[in-house]
């Protein structure tokens, strides 16, 4: 039978484009041809669209934790008549900026692989933990908690990923989570603009159960966004871990690899509590994104993949518009 490989150079790289073709020009179905190494996101066989809804929770999972930080400050501001000022700022409405914010968000969670956004999460976590041990709770509390937006989504994209493989129905489960995940986020939307909107003047007349309860209660909401993202990040934690053994053959690839990014993460977060302690304000935030991947670019370099580099550079869109896009929110919590 007629072969188009056979006319064409014997190049092994392109071995699997030849086969393709002629499977094509026969009328056959292709089967799948892994490309990449193990656990690389071109060596996926699964459905390409998938990691869209995965990557959809995880914006959803930003947006309520926005939403709620965002009731907590305002509630904070109207109880503080010198931030008055602030209190307008963060009601402001911004009617088109919060579905770009969410399609971004899929967009470039989607994007990222798995790996980087692995190293992303256990980043985050080592540095949230030394944050809290050194500053304990207070008024840095808030703004660890918008800090960690773009790790947020990363941590659910691999816990999704990592619970949900070998399911039997992995897209319907991922379809689901994805609707609950964005009717939570829009019920926590709702609040916020119910909030900043109503607050006021049902928390004086008290005739409206919500405001009535979060007149009560809301002083809780860091403590439950608390207990919420250490659970997520508990979960994302094991994930990340499992994502990336996964593509080592032998122990020694694993020692090659660990041995550099726990020195590299630690330098990191020494550097970033000495930097802390010198100055504050939103150049300081910036400062850390930018050094953050900078060193993460600079260990892949070494032990990583093409994609990974690129993956960085994705992530690092994804920290700089999810800091962007919280700007008034950060102002409010330097100022507490």
């Amino acid at each position: 039978m007629f072969s188009l490989g056979s006319w064409l150079p014997p190049l092994p790289g392109l071995a699997w484009g030849w086969a393709l073709l002629d499977a094509l020009l026969q009328g056959e179905i292709p089967p799948r041809v892994a490309w990449g190494q193990p656990g690389d996101s071109l060596g996926d066989t699964s459905d390409p669209l998938l990691p869209f809804p995965a990557g959809l929770v995880g914006a959803c999972a930003i947006l309520v934790l926005c939403s709620l930080l965002k009731v907590y400050l305002y509630i904070q501001c109207v109880n503080n008549p010198e931030r008055q000022a602030e209190k307008e700022a963060i009601a402001a409405r911004r009617p088109l900026l919060e579905p770009l914010h969410v399609l971004v968000l899929t967009g470039v969670l989607a994007l990222v692989g798995s790996r980087v956004a692995a190293l992303v999460v256990l980043e985050f976590s080592l540095r949230a933990v030394s944050s809290i041990l050194s500053l304990g709770k207070g008024a840095h509390s808030s703004q660890l908690y918008l800090l960690c937006q773009y790790s947020l989504g990363c941590g659910v994209s691999c816990g999704l990923s990592f619970l949900l493989e070998g399911a039997p129905h992995r897209s319907w489960n991922l379809a689901l989570a994805a609707g609950l995940a964005g009717l939570l986020a829009l019920h926590a939307r709702r609040l916020a603009r119910h909030v900043c909107s109503l607050y006021e003047l049902h928390s004086r007349a008290r005739y409206c159960g919500v405001c009535i309860l979060l007149l009560a209660a809301g002083h809780g909401i860091p403590r439950l966004l608390r207990n919420a993202l250490a659970l997520t990040f508990a979960v994302a934690d094991l994930a990340a871990v499992e994502l990336i053994n996964r593509d080592f053959l032998s122990t020694g690839e694993a020692v090659r690899f660990w041995t550099p990014l726990t020195i590299c993460y630690t330098l990191l977060v020494v550097y970033m509590q000495e930097e802390s302690r010198q100055s504050t304000g939103r150049g300081l935030v910036f400062r850390t994104v930018l050094v953050r991947m900078g060193g993460l670019f600079i260990l892949l370099l070494t032990v990583g993949r093409w994609t990974d580099i690129l993956h960085v550079f994705v992530s690092l869109l994804g920290e700089l518009w999810c800091l962007l896009h919280s700007g008034v929110l950060l102002e409010s919590c330097w100022r507490q």
